[in-house]
């Protein structure tokens, strides 16, 4: 019952401040377990000028997936990704999700400025407006996803070609003998983090640009691509 979800819930139903309501966010939450823990983070996060692509693995139990479906189906700016993949820790289908929600996203009515992923066992602790203003203080245009150049004890990740193992009960990724090719464009790859605040040009950016497509091919096969893909991106001139 949708109106029980919201009163119960405490769900926030209007901006807090003009400034909020005038800067909408994007959020990316990939989940698979732990449906209160969703549940808090969603109201934590939640305000109703923002836009929500939530990624559910396809392997979740079918209850779980019903569920995570009925509390979307009470919001308007909640939705569900379109495309689902059976995610595996440090495999390039943990990128794939986050992508997918991107190719949603883009097409949103609402007009976002960044997107934010998160996983199922995140939890902020700045407000909706912290966010903002944190954003236009230091990165007005810019993207956050800070990292280095790989470093040697990563070399392994990209030097050799990894696979996926998926299974409801264990998946995992697993080295192969075959050698790689270098990265396309003869790019210099770095690392950092998985998780990111991306401006939504640079999101289109990275679904339509010849050298993101040709990097996303490359990584398919990388351990942990979602490390490199983005901090490699983030550093081409222009």
């Amino acid at each position: 019952n949708c109106s029980t979800v919201l009163k119960s819930l405490h769900f926030i139903t209007r901006p807090l401040s003009e400034e909020e309501g005038n800067f909408s966010l994007a959020y990316i939450i990939t989940i698979h377990k732990e449906l209160q823990m969703f549940v808090k983070l969603l109201r934590a996060i939640y305000m109703p000028q923002n836009i929500y692509c939530i990624h559910v693995d396809e392997k979740s139990p079918k209850n779980y997936k019903a569920t995570v479906q009925n509390i979307v189906n009470c919001f308007e700016n909640i939705f569900i990704s379109s495309k689902r993949e059976n995610v595996v820790y440090a495999g390039f289908s943990r990128l794939q999700a986050d992508i997918n929600c991107m190719r949603d996203l883009v097409h949103s009515k609402v007009q976002w400025s960044y997107v934010i992923n998160l996983c199922g066992q995140d939890y902020p602790i700045k407000t909706n407006k912290d966010i903002i203003q944190y954003i236009k203080s230091k990165w007005n245009g810019k993207n956050m996803t800070p990292g280095v150049v790989q470093p040697l004890h990563m070399k392994h990740r990209t030097q050799v070609s990894y696979r996926e193992y998926v299974h409801s009960g264990m998946s995992y990724v697993y080295p192969t003998k075959n050698i790689k090719a270098k990265a396309p464009y003869n790019l210099t790859i770095y690392f950092g983090s998985a998780y990111y605040i991306l401006t939504k040009e640079f999101v289109e950016f990275t679904l339509t640009d010849a050298r993101a497509k040709e990097l996303l091919e490359w990584s398919r096969d990388t351990y942990s691509p979602d490390e490199h893909y983005w901090v490699t991106l983030n550093r081409l001139n222009g």
